[in-house]
């Protein structure tokens, strides 16, 4: 039964027309739209709220157009590193292939995208305080301080988050809060660091915040605030500050080995315990998918498969091999999952092609085959992925289809839009319990403390192996094999495994290149990848990657827009 939930529809006009943004972020009350007065209400703050959390799917107007936007941030944390590629073909959305082969240019529509989004959600957000504000000052009906505290926490929380996406893209960006007027908006540089603010946003939010508004499945509650911050936390290395708050989150929730990893990608089970903060979707009521997860739509398949569109956001090579496992049934680490790889129909020709069938003698961790969809082996409940009948160009990205974002065939009636079918209600964890058990991991391990850290890398692995292995007439498609460390013998080793595990538990989710850039290993492996991927693919040779590399550069219209105010990015 679904659960209560937040849905980002906003109620009336009045609402929808302040809420709306104009091209530049650094505009407000364009002509025609109406003024504050006119929604200093309860109704309208709650209005105002609910926009700011409807900017979560990326999406403003329409469907079409959000990809670097997108929840899952399939591009920029998955194609930009060693997990994905592209995929369709090389002349669909050559912009992407830059974004792909590390050579992003100031003009890329993809950066102005999230540039654009991000900052409509935190106009969104500052719209929320101040009206709240005004209404609180005022002399009529108002919140009481409860919930007005809650909606201020509730506001900050999101500000953050869309700041932090800012943050971590472009690093150099402009500060706007509920305090700025107009006429100074138009004119602020990106020459101060964003992070106390952020940081200020979501300490307020911790400290403000408790239980789901109303019980409703969506709004920020203490836990995705505490799961925030300690992710802003770790991100600039301050371990011993992250883990109490990861911590606590932890305390707070089942232990994982009982919540299923299915649950996560499964449309009748979503905000269940493990998700802590996600992007709710879900087809409106006239059969539209402006609230749906469009930030995907283009990562569906193409040619038989039961939703063709539009073949984008194929596993690499390499992310398929990382799954292979050792006879104790650990990861190797040691980059040898490289030797011999596993391939599956790829190169193939003619007979060998046509009688392919899938090596059930190969050893792997069965995640695999419930994140990655690959020739012979059961994809959900659409029968056996088929290879390149369902692919755009195998020979361009490679045999493998995602399957984390997609949903049920029995599900399509009610959960996707008639006629594109490739726009789903399934929601996205932007911060899910499994994330926050191998960020307490890593600070574990980079506080000194080995065998917690093994512990909760283990109990990770232990809920990997009661994933039921997929079968084809009642026989095991692969030799399913994961167990738990023995121990970590010391802090390189400890660290490695951490960082290996979120690659394999968290793999299409959005999460690797940013792990790579903070870690600092972003050179080292993506270089090395291209070596070993560009084997296979041209789109992946002779990768390399730059100091900017790490960063992307400020969107040119925006710099143009600034009168100057905006300054370029070191290296564009």
């Amino acid at each position: 039964m679904k659960k209560r939930r937040l849905i980002y529809i906003v109620y009336g006009v009045l609402v929808l027309s302040v809420i709306s943004c104009s091209k530049s972020f650094l505009e407000r009350n364009p002509q025609a739209e109406l003024t504050y007065p006119q929604i200093e209400s309860k109704e309208g703050v709650d209005g105002l709220l609910v926009g700011a959390y409807a900017l979560l799917n990326g999406n403003v107007d329409g469907t079409w157009g959000n990809y670097a936007s997108a929840p899952s941030q399939w591009l920029l944390g998955e194609v930009a590193a060693d997990n994905a590629h592209k995929g369709s073909n090389n002349g669909d959305q050559p912009n992407m292939n830059l974004i792909e082969q590390h050579k992003p240019t100031s003009t890329n529509d993809n950066l102005q995208v999230l540039w654009d989004r991000s900052y409509d959600g935190i106009i969104r957000c500052n719209n929320t305080l101040r009206v709240l504000a005004q209404l609180q000052a005022g002399s009529g009906d108002k919140f009481d301080d409860a919930r007005a505290v809650q909606i201020q926490g509730e506001a900050r929380f999101l500000r953050a988050h869309y700041y932090f996406l800012l943050k971590r893209a472009f690093v150099n960006v402009p500060y706007v809060d509920e305090t700025i007027a107009p006429a100074d908006a138009t004119t602020l540089p990106n020459d101060a660091d964003v992070n106390p603010k952020i940081e200020e946003d979501l300490k307020f939010a911790v400290e403000n915040l408790s239980d789901k508004y109303n019980g409703e499945e969506g709004r920020a509650d203490k836990a995705a605030a505490q799961a925030y911050l300690g992710k802003f936390l770790l991100y600039q290395d301050r371990y011993a500050e992250a883990l109490p708050l990861l911590q606590a989150v932890i305390d707070s929730k089942p232990n994982i080995t009982s919540l299923p990893f299915t649950d996560n990608f499964d449309i009748a089970e979503e905000n269940g315990p493990e998700s802590i903060f996600a992007a709710q979707h879900a087809i409106s009521p006239d059969g539209t998918g402006d609230n749906g997860n469009v930030g995907d739509m283009l990562n569906f398949f193409y040619g038989s498969a039961p939703i063709s569109c539009c073949g984008f956001f194929q596993p690499s090579f390499d992310l398929v091999n990382s799954f292979r496992v050792t006879a104790d049934g650990l990861p190797m680490l040691d980059g040898s999952y490289r030797d011999d790889p596993y391939l599956s129909d790829f190169g193939l020709t003619g007979t060998a092609k046509t009688n392919y069938a899938v090596d059930k003698t190969l050893a792997i961790d069965p995640r695999l085959d419930y994140t990655v969809g690959r020739r012979g082996v059961p994809f959900r409940d659409w029968g056996n992925m088929q290879g390149d009948a369902w692919i755009r160009d195998p020979g361009f990205a490679g045999p493998f289809v995602g399957m984390k974002h997609t949903i049920e065939q029995s599900q399509f009636a009610s959960n996707t839009v008639a006629g594109a079918q490739q726009i789903t209600g399934l929601n996205v964890n932007i911060i899910r319990l499994a994330d926050v058990y191998l960020m307490a991991a890593e600070c574990q391990v980079e506080t000194g403390n080995l065998g917690a850290a093994l512990e909760l890398v283990n109990a990770i692995r232990e809920r990997a192996a009661l994933l039921a292995p997929k079968q084809v007439s009642g026989e095991a498609v692969a030799a399913y094999n994961v167990k738990p460390y023995a121990a970590f013998p010391n802090a390189e080793y400890a660290r490695n495994a951490v960082r290996f595990e979120r690659r394999l538990e968290l793999a299409l989710e959005g999460h690797r290149f940013y792990d790579l850039v903070r870690w600092g290993t972003a050179k080292q492996v993506l270089e090395s990848y291209s070596g070993f991927e560009g084997t296979y693919l041209s789109i992946s040779r002779n990768v390399v990657f730059q100091p900017q590399n790490e960063y992307y550069p400020i969107p040119q219209d925006e710099i143009d827009r600034s009168g100057g105010a905006l300054k370029q990015n070191s290296g564009y």
